[in-house]
């Protein structure tokens, strides 16, 4: 290779690790949330969480490859054309047709990376995963239970516990209603149970402690069995079946691919997924060398377009192959194209446009592309913001930071986007979900996406604004006259401190109800029962007076309850006060009559005593009763998950005069305040970071931020995870990331040369 081929490589690589790393990342934030934190609160142990987290990495690392080498060809000749090296290799004789052999380099490295990790790391990964996973959840099955519940993932039971230990073994209080087929109905209430697994044997057995089994016909007879220990067998398939976790598609070889398609066959199926699958393995690597085409093609140029523009172009190429590629599998479905076509399409289309853009932009290389004669439209001049305190210098540096920031965020954004597209729309192409909730689940979840996004779009403006500034020396210029470091930072900390503002009002608003709503549709679209999430179909509520109502449908029209069973406890909740059962609940409170009187329709009410002996029994056809309001049914039911602050308060301070240990809620409730000011504290670092690393390049300041921004992510999860284990208190845990941060951002802002 000559100079200039090494010299094109060396620029190219550093975005590319880069971007690599910011699209990796991105992809990998929700389920370091998910899986990482619950593990590590569970007492997993770290070896166990660090190798559940690298079996995501290849799956990751399949569809940011192709991207990260587009979006490294974009910038660095973006920056070779900014800076005017282009025009001096064209005066050397240095064509575009000569560019193409460093960038040809790199694409095969891509393709052969991209290649292997499809055909071989990504099954083996995911397999690894979910084997990883399942082990834990079967470990620890009964940890998998959160308190004041509902948990129905075991069949035909439904189990609710009032409190579970730190440590996640075991739990106090519980209520389990058994609907198991080939036995009657029974509903067992006890002091203490736990979930007891034996993987060599296979087996899986709940265990109650200090408890009662109650169980009742239609005309109200009743029976009370007491128990001081109680053993119940549950099937052992719902925890591992027997050939252990199902292989999805993407778990799957190319062998057992074709396997899997043959037996489709034999059964008189189309194996469109699996023949899909297999040719998507080879399309998608290959797309390195068409992206590599793309990017030599729209990068270089004589005209001064510069760096940033790229971020928005490369973006929109990989959502243009994306949208090909699952519309292509959209018409496999359909027997409209063969999967082959389908899979390679993408390549074809886009292959062949920078193919002729390259072609075109080799004879006219200092022309901008146009697309047609298109009609002037009248331009308005619109008089620049004038705020107080606000001059010509923070214009300046607010447009550089909105237009960065602005890119950072649609860039990350695209990436989420297109992650769960990939994670989420096999579902609807297996029929399991349709195109509208799946842009449902879109809608519901970009206020989340946007909580992510915001503090690291303003920590990367902030460290490449600098940058920018250091680079070209107007940070020495702005010093000369006697500007320090501080006051050209000072609209960069207003900005940071609007964004915390943001973030706290997101979290105080629409945030909450909008995850709770899309993780409603994404528990449906993956195959579950909407009774979880529906509150016209959730069938288990809990009263404000710990009493727990059962329910075959509500009507919220007819306000009227079908099939209806009210559980009162006594002092503990192995005690059973009282139980009625009716056909109906009709209610007929209100404003009006200022009462929550219900009209129970066919029915019995059982009144008991401590030792499970009838103190009074009543029949009735009619009867009336003031349980909860009509609107209470329609109330979701609370999760710290989506509440807001002033929800969440209320919530714990109930817990807590109840006397639940509500270490998990306090953590939850100060990280609702925490988290707004990571937007101000990633500021006040990114700064004299990008000061010392200014000279390197903003590409080398993005990096910075990435590397920061994972060491933050990291942070909270373990910190969350010892606070909700009640090893450190509720308040260190969720500031302590800030508190971190923060000193370490005071060092060095007070040792930076200003």
């Amino acid at each position: 290779m000559r100079i200039i081929d090494r010299y094109v490589i060396r620029e190219v690589l550093p975005p590319l690790v880069i971007g690599l790393l910011v699209f990796t990342f991105m992809l990998i934030i929700p389920f370091l949330i998910d899986y990482a934190e619950s593990f590590i609160s569970k007492g997993v142990p770290a070896l166990v969480v660090l190798r559940v987290m690298a079996t995501l990495l290849p799956s990751a690392l399949a569809l940011t490859i192709p991207m990260a080498l587009l979006l490294g060809l974009l910038v660095a000749f973006g920056r070779l054309s900014a800076d005017r090296e282009f025009v001096a290799m064209q005066a050397c004789g240095v064509s575009r047709l000569r560019l193409l052999r460093p960038v040809g380099v790199l694409s095969v490295l891509g393709w052969g990376a991209t290649t292997y990790i499809l055909l071989v790391a990504v099954p083996d990964a995911n397999q690894r995963f979910r084997e990883i996973t399942f082990g834990v959840v079967a470990a620890r099955a009964e940890g998998e239970v959160r308190p004041r519940t509902f948990f129905e993932d075991f069949p035909d039971l439904v189990l609710y516990v009032r409190d579970v230990p730190a440590s996640g073994a075991g739990w106090t209080d519980v209520f389990m209603a058994d609907n198991r087929p080939g036995q009657p109905a029974a509903t067992y209430l006890a002091r203490q149970g736990r979930v007891v697994i034996d993987r060599d044997e296979r087996t899986l057995e709940m265990v109650l402690e200090d408890g009662s089994r109650h169980t009742a016909d239609a005309s109200g007879a009743y029976e009370v069995f007491r128990f001081d220990e109680l053993l119940l067998r549950l099937n052992p398939e719902t925890v591992f079946p027997r050939e252990g976790p199902p292989l999805g598609a993407r778990e799957m070889s190319i062998a057992q691919l074709r396997v899997r398609a043959a037996e489709l066959e034999r059964e008189g199926f189309y194996p469109h997924s699996e023949l899909f699958e297999i040719q998507k393995k080879f399309s998608i690597p290959f797309a390195c060398l068409v992206f590599g085409l793309i990017g030599l093609a729209l990068g270089v140029s004589n005209r001064r377009d510069g760096k940033l523009a790229s971020f928005v172009i490369g973006v929109g190429v990989i959502f243009a192959y994306y949208v090909l590629l699952w519309l292509g599998q959209s018409l496999v479905r359909g027997h409209v194209v063969p999967p082959w076509l389908a899979a390679w399409a993408p390549n074809i289309v886009l292959g062949g446009l920078g193919a002729l853009l390259f072609a075109w932009r080799d004879r006219a290389a200092d022309r901008p592309m146009r697309f047609g004669r298109l009609p002037s439209i009248p331009t308005f001049r619109i008089p620049p913001l004038k705020l107080p305190m606000l001059g010509i210098l923070d214009r300046y540096v607010v447009s550089t930071y909105s237009r960065i920031a602005g890119l950072s965020a649609l860039a990350m954004a695209g990436i989420f986007y297109i992650s769960t597209f990939l994670d989420l729309s096999d579902k609807v192409f297996r029929g399991q979900a349709t195109w509208s909730m799946l842009g449902t689940y879109f809608w519901y979840a970009t206020p989340q996406y946007a909580y992510y996004i915001l503090p690291l779009a303003v920590l990367l403006a902030a460290l490449v604004t600098i940058g920018l500034l250091t680079k070209n020396s107007e940070l020495v210029v702005m010093k000369a006259c006697g500007i320090s470091l501080y006051r050209v930072a000072l609209p960069l900390v207003g900005a940071a401190i609007l964004a915390g503002g943001a973030l706290m009002l997101l979290e105080e608003t629409v945030l909450g109800p909008s995850n709770r709503r899309a993780e409603a549709i994404r528990h449906v679209i993956r195959g579950g029962s909407p009774q979880t999430f529906d509150v016209l179909l959730r069938q288990w509520i809990v009263g404000s007076d710990d009493e727990i109502y059962h329910f075959d449908y509500y009507d919220p029209r007819a306000r009227q309850l079908n099939g209806l069973s009210i559980y009162e406890f006594g002092s503990r909740m192995q005690i059973l006060a009282r139980r009625t059962d009716a056909t109906r609940a009709v209610y007929i409170g209100g404003p009006d009559t200022g009462s929550n009187q219900w009209r129970l329709e066919e029915g019995w009410t059982r009144e008991l005593a401590e030792d499970g002996e009838t103190r009074a029994f009543m029949s009735f056809s009619e009867s009336q009763v003031a349980i909860e309001s009509s609107a209470y049914f329609t109330t979701q039911q609370p999760d710290e998950r989506f509440m807001s602050y002033g929800q969440l308060r209320d919530y714990t301070a109930r817990l807590r005069a109840s006397g639940f240990d509500v270490s998990g809620q306090l953590v939850a409730l100060e990280r609702k305040i925490s988290f707004p000011f990571v937007a101000i504290v990633m500021t006040l670092i990114a700064v004299p970071f990008a000061v010392t690393t200014g000279r390197r390049g903003a590409m080398y300041g993005v990096g910075v931020g990435i590397v920061l921004a994972i060491t933050y992510w990291v942070a909270i999860s373990i910190f969350a995870a010892l606070g909700s284990g009640g090893l450190v208190g509720p308040a260190l845990a969720a500031w302590a990331p800030n508190l971190l941060f923060g000193a370490g951002a005071g060092y060095l802002l007070l040792t930076v040369r200003t």
